[in-house]
């Protein structure tokens, strides 16, 4: 008898080690790596970066987004300072077969003690699925030509690479890291609002607007940026007389949200190769019945997965954020839709706001109700990947406060600056990889390989589909 009650007791021991154990190999990690505590500070206006281009009223500011559902529009947005000249685009196959013409419209505004240059916006129109488009612009004074490539037609294993930034600004750690997503490349940017911090100056000093759009010509005029609006494109300074909110932002950066069925630019979907792309707005009405809520309630059922697998969405405030910077300020729209993007089963989820890095595991927080009391993020196969992406390098500096412990809903931190990427392959397998600023561009510091929750409800594995064990990594 004693014989056996240690054998018992031993079997008891054994599986409290084994359990410790599980519960180590599944622990999350807090990078321990720190970045150089030099000051982040806005590079100057006479930074070559912001060179304004040579020639009179030669455009500037170029950049491109998404102009319909698919890829098969884009609109073009330009700026001249000196005077209005003309919103005419020609474009072609070749820089000197400009043989198409669009002609756009273009808009000013006032901004406390600032006047915009003239806003140029012209949509190109009926344009064929993976083809190299060359554009220009500026006819009657300095002409200037760019060229983009538009995304292949959407379909199940249609791959297509997305480079992920949020919260840049126009810092030196900024221009890092742009210069690193340059180097890796994508097709299209993600971008999960935060644009120029021109907020954080004085008066809202608007100039900073007008730096910004030059310091991103160099990617946004080449490839599409779809756009989400953050807090810092907010500019409400009724101190200021500024009473509407979004100004700057909304007559600079347009959306294709029209083509989406949305009745503001702020929220609306794209179907690019085998994603179907869903921007959500922070910082407008999403209470019941209100626009917001309305359009997302349809638009979901609109997802088709079988033609486009990924559903992937993006938001400025995160839901699941372990720093104490920002800490449950998305609380409120998490409860408000992350049940539909469970029962959805959305891919992945990217938001910024959060000046650090942080990738989730696969989490819901939905059983909870006003009696039950069940309030505690669960592991959920069917629930997406949450990851913080604001590490883009602007002003305001790194968020380097996180909670402790680490939450066991987190997988990955580091309170670094850097840029993320996804590329996906095709309906089963896409690979997600955070670069930090601080590395060589093509060094990765956290990955995983995705699989899809609509074809692979079950696997979360994160085992690599090629075998070619170059990324290691699970969720």
């Amino acid at each position: 008898m004693p014989g056996a009650r240690r054998r018992l007791s031993g079997l008891a021991a054994l599986a409290v080690l084994l359990a410790a154990a599980a519960a180590v190999a599944d622990a999350g990690v807090t990078s321990e790596y720190r970045r150089k505590l030099e000051a982040t500070v806005d590079m100057p206006l006479d930074a070559d970066v912001f060179r304004v281009p040579p020639g009179y009223n030669a455009p500037q500011q170029v950049h491109i987004t998404v102009g319909d559902q698919t890829g098969t529009a884009m609109i073009v947005s330009w700026v001249t300072a000196n005077e209005l000249g003309n919103s005419t685009v020609m474009y072609g196959g070749a820089p000197d077969r400009l043989d198409r013409r669009a002609d756009g419209t273009h808009t000013r505004y006032d901004y406390f003690n600032y006047t915009s240059g003239f806003i140029h916006h012209c949509t190109l129109k009926n344009l064929k699925h993976s083809t190299k488009y060359y554009y220009a612009m500026g006819f009657g004074h300095t002409v200037r030509t760019f060229s983009f490539t538009t995304p292949p037609k959407p379909g199940p294993d249609v791959p297509i690479k997305f480079g992920l930034i949020g919260d840049l600004g126009q810092t030196f750690d900024s221009n890092s890291t742009l210069s690193h997503y340059e180097a890796n490349g994508g097709d299209a940017v993600l971008f999960v609002g935060d644009l120029s911090y021109a907020d954080n100056y004085p008066l809202h000093d608007n100039r900073r607007w007008d730096s910004w759009a030059r310091f991103v010509e160099r990617s946004a005029a080449y490839q599409p940026w779809l756009w989400t609006a953050g807090n810092h494109e907010l500019d409400f300074a009724p101190e200021l007389g500024e009473t509407t909110p979004f100004k700057p932002f909304t007559h600079r950066y347009p959306t294709p949200y029209r083509a989406a069925g949305s009745t503001e630019p702020f929220w609306y979907s794209v179907k690019l190769a085998s994603a179907h792309v869903i921007v959500l707005a922070s910082y407008s009405a999403y209470g019941k019945y209100t626009p917001q809520w309305t359009w997302l309630e349809a638009e979901l059922k609109r997802v088709d997965r079988t033609a486009t697998p990924w559903l992937i969405v993006l938001m400025h405030s995160p839901w699941y954020n372990s720093n104490g910077y920002h800490y449950m300020e998305g609380e409120t729209m998490r409860v408000q839709f992350e049940r539909w993007l469970v029962d959805a089963k959305a891919d992945l989820v990217l938001a910024g706001h959060v000046h650090a890095y942080e990738r989730s595991r696969r989490v819901s927080n939905v059983a909870y109700d006003v009696v039950n009391g069940r309030a505690t993020p669960a592991r959920d196969l069917g629930a997406p990947v949450y990851v913080t992406i604001g590490d883009g390098g602007n002003i305001e500096g790194i968020a380097d406060n996180f909670t402790r412990p680490q939450p066991a809903y987190s997988a990955f931190r580091e309170a670094s600056f850097g840029h993320a990427t996804l590329e996906i392959v095709n309906r089963t397998h896409a690979h997600y990889a955070w670069h930090r600023n601080h590395d060589g561009a093509k060094v990765v510091a956290d990955d995983v390989w995705l699989t899809n929750r609509y074809w692979m409800p079950t696997d979360d594995s994160g085992a690599d589909p090629l075998g070619c064990k170059v990324y290691t990594c699970s969720i």
